[in-house]
């Protein structure tokens, strides 16, 4: 990329989060990302080049240095810090301001600083021309967010540690009028390695993507969120963006009957390659990751009493859901039993602030940092150094809470030759698959005071709308067991999808 023959044309929006926006070129896989501020907020504006810079640099330095190891050189890309001419800049957001969705408006792109962050384009394939069909890769973006239940002993509410935490923050952003509509989404499914429950949390982010499922074809975003559509024409709009891919041209099958097939298919194709073991060799024995029955269940989950206590509860090791479910397991304490950590922390910097750089409470995120992160002491023993290593800890798996996952398929012919390492053991058609991790950003440290207020509000809140009578969780399963038919095999692991009306 030539960043003094940068041409705005070239680039066109391709979405973007709380606090950057990101858009891609119209030829070559890569993506710039650029930061955004809020124009009344003169605090989190780029003040200098400098400091925006620093701060990019920040961010690739903690992808590269700490969530790299963690989670896996094959997974992450953490990018390059770039200057680009501002005169580009400044044209680019104008370019894409008409394509910006509304709820996003309320922050402007930083024109100032000329500073972006440049990444592969992850919704592409670079391995797709071994496709001889010429069909636009696929790829799957979810942000799976927490995969188990708090066991700390500093919890002081019990049903954190039966209700996961997207599904009880799902009734505080319904009261709050983030959402019109719950999810049925739960993290402990898609986490559980169990196919059929993995299935099913496919299907819910399927039915209710919110901010947590996408699906690109070509780069392009055939599906997302749409609060106000209906949901049995997204689907069947979706079905015929797959139908090339998942049924053969000659099908019999009518337009209902092909929509269930095809959705049925891209969920088995996802739940290979989240199961997929990347970094250990295809055949052989896997190794699986065992977490103990009181973390792999949430009340909240709509499915059958029999299959959440029969499940196979287990991750092959090595796969994208592992590494990142070892990684939020940093989070060994909870929100609860980290808050008297913090202020041991607070208070230490109130006395002495130039500490807060030998700390490394803003970076450098560099080996000493992940040192302090992987070596910290088991239990408390008083000192300021063990309750950083807690804090840091905190971060991380705050990170790994909130990243994203992103799978790439491209169809390949019979004949096609492939690496071993790319293809999804599925039945026919074959895919090569790409699997990635992005949105791995520092949590910064000052949040943590905030996190702490939100998940009291969001538990308080579940609370008082279910604990007067537990109905409301009653009549949602009696409707999910209504509305979802699980076809199972002898092993009971597959499952046949019959998409009903939420």
């Amino acid at each position: 990329m030539e960043l003094d023959k940068m041409d705005e044309n070239d680039w066109k929006y391709h979405g973007e989060g709380n606090k950057s926006l990101v858009v891609s070129h119209v030829q070559h896989a890569r993506v710039l990302r650029l930061l955004k501020y809020s124009t009344e907020d003169a605090e989190n504006s780029p003040k200098t080049t400098d400091q925006a810079f620093r701060h990019i640099q920040n961010i690739v330095d903690y992808s590269q240095n700490v969530m790299k190891p963690l989670l896996g050189e094959k997974f992450v890309h953490n990018g390059e810090a770039v200057k680009l001419p501002l005169d580009f800049v400044r044209q680019l957001s104008l370019k894409v301001q008409q394509e910006r969705p509304e709820s996003r408006c309320d922050k402007v792109m930083d024109t100032l600083s000329g500073c972006a962050l440049c990444l592969p384009n992850l919704t592409q394939l670079s391995s797709c021309c071994c496709c001889r069909e010429h069909r636009p890769p696929l790829c799957i973006e979810i942000k799976p967010k927490c995969g188990f239940l708090p066991a700390s002993r500093h919890i002081t509410k019990d049903v954190k540690r039966k209700v996961c935490r997207f599904c009880m923050h799902q009734h505080f952003k319904l009261a709050n009028g983030k959402w019109k509509r719950l999810s049925r989404y739960c993290p402990l499914d898609l986490f559980s390695g169990n196919k059929q429950r993995m299935s099913l949390a496919i299907k819910h982010l399927i039915e209710e993507p919110q901010n947590n499922f996408n699906i690109f074809k070509g780069g392009e975003c055939i599906y997302s969120c749409n609060d106000d559509a209906d949901v049995l024409q997204d689907l069947d709009e979706l079905a015929q963006h797959l139908r090339p891919y998942f049924l053969p041209s000659g099908s019999l099958l009518n337009r209902q009957q092909s929509s269930k097939v095809v959705l049925n298919e891209l969920i088995q194709v996802i739940v290979s390659a989240l199961l997929s073991s990347w970094d250990c060799p295809r055949s052989g024995h896997l190794r699986n990751t065992q977490l103990s029955e009181g973390r792999v269940t949430c009340e909240a989950s709509l499915l059958h009493r029999d299959l959440l206590r029969n499940g196979n509860h287990c991750l092959p090791k090595d796969c994208v859901l592992d590494k990142i479910l070892g990684t939020q397991m940093l989070d060994n304490l909870d929100i609860e039993g980290l808050s008297p950590l913090l202020k041991r922390v607070e208070q230490h910097l109130q006395m002495f602030p130039k500490e807060r750089c030998r700390l490394q409470m803003d970076g450098p995120y560099n080996a000493s940092f992940l040192e302090k992160v992987q070596n910290c002491p088991a239990e408390d023993d008083g000192s300021l150094e063990y309750a950083v290593g807690k804090v840091h800890q905190y971060r991380v798996a705050m990170t790994a809470k909130d990243c994203s996952i992103m799978v790439a398929i491209a169809t390949c012919g019979e004949d096609d030759g492939l690496d071993q390492s790319l293809e999804i053991q599925t039945t026919k058609p074959r895919f090569t698959c790409s699997v990635s991790i992005l949105d791995l950003d520092p949590k910064p440290y000052e949040s943590i005071s905030h996190q702490s207020r939100l998940d009291s509000k969001i538990v308080n809140h579940y609370l008082r709308r279910t604990q007067p009578n537990n109905q409301e969780l009653d009549n949602l399963e009696e409707l999910a067991n209504q509305s979802l038919f699980l076809g199972r095999d002898r092993d009971g692991e597959d499952c046949t999808l019959v998409f009903h009306p939420v």
